[in-house]
């Protein structure tokens, strides 16, 4: 992992367990799919760079990697704290579910970073976003995603 790379994400990593042993991040029930943002992000960065992603692929991950990284996004983290990356998980799950369609699954999976397999965490988000979310929010994002 580049220094770069490795810097933002240690940072995310360090801010999540930090909420999630705080009094909010144990009461959310959405606590264990946050822990994820990180690696999810991790993932997006370096699936961006890969010539073996499509190149069409490419600029829509590079754009769920800007949206992980903006201040401004549909859930602002600066508002919510760590519990705000809902909409970016669920976001980049989508991206992802569709990606794993036009690239191969190895590719996917050699960057993951997380303790459990990748594609059961897709579906896992997946399964849940509408609840994570929201209705409104979650039809933004799928819509940013087609």
């Amino acid at each position: 992992m580049a220094e770069k790379e490795a810097g933002y994400y240690q940072k995310l990593r360090n801010k999540i367990i930090l909420w999630l042993d705080g009094p909010q991040g144990n009461k959310s029930p959405w606590s264990k799919y946050i822990l994820w943002a990180p690696d999810l992000f991790y993932l997006l960065w370096k699936l961006s760079l890969d010539p073996q992603v499509p190149a069409s692929e490419r600029l829509k991950v590079l754009g769920a990697v800007a949206y992980f990284i903006s201040p401004i996004d549909i859930i602002p983290e600066m508002f919510l704290g760590p519990l705000a990356f809902a909409d970016d998980i669920v976001l980049a799950s989508f991206l992802l579910d569709g990606l794993i369609n036009k690239t191969p699954v190895e590719v996917v999976k050699k960057y993951w970073l997380g303790d459990s397999d990748v594609l059961e965490v897709i579906q896992k988000i997946i399964g849940i976003s509408r609840k994570m979310v929201g209705n409104k929010v979650w039809e933004a994002l799928r819509k940013k995603t087609r």
